[in-house]
């Protein structure tokens, strides 16, 4: 009787050993298609330690656009045609339109505006952009919400 607890004992831990190794090895199905690291207990110390920044009011009529719904579909449409890559993730795409319309706005020059819808949109699904896709994506934003 005791060899055969002694059994029940290991093969119940080995399973609860192989369990614990496999879950290190599954995916995080949370929907997060980033997840962000949890700050290290000296990160959370040094960010309590410090005062609270208070928010800085955004310029009058100084948000960024967003775009409604028909001119969402409309850059997606136009994104999708300069190069499919740059729709992989239509929420993210949208965001960056919104941030490349913000420099459009702040009137900053065309080579810096490319040069950021470069930044923003490079890497991932799109390994590089022309300059001609950086200035097609440009006036995509332009003709679709961005006026």
């Amino acid at each position: 009787m005791k060899r055969k607890t002694r059994n029940w004992v290991i093969g119940g831990a080995a399973l609860f050993v192989i369990g614990a190794v496999g879950s290190l090895f599954q995916d995080d199905d949370s929907g997060e298609a980033e997840a962000k690291p949890k700050p290290s207990v000296t990160e959370s110390v040094k960010k309590e330690s410090k005062p609270e920044e208070k928010p800085s009011k955004p310029a009058a009529g100084g948000g960024i656009p967003s775009p409604d719904p028909a001119q969402t579909a409309r850059l997606i449409c136009a994104l999708r045609t300069i190069e499919p890559g740059l729709v992989a993730k239509e929420d993210r795409a949208v965001d960056r339109a919104r941030n490349v319309c913000s420099d459009i706005k702040a009137d900053k020059g065309t080579a810096t505006v490319r040069a950021n819808v470069k930044l923003r949109y490079e890497g991932g699904t799109v390994p590089s952009l022309t300059d001609e896709q950086a200035g097609q994506v440009v006036t995509a934003i332009r003709s679709s919400f961005c006026n």
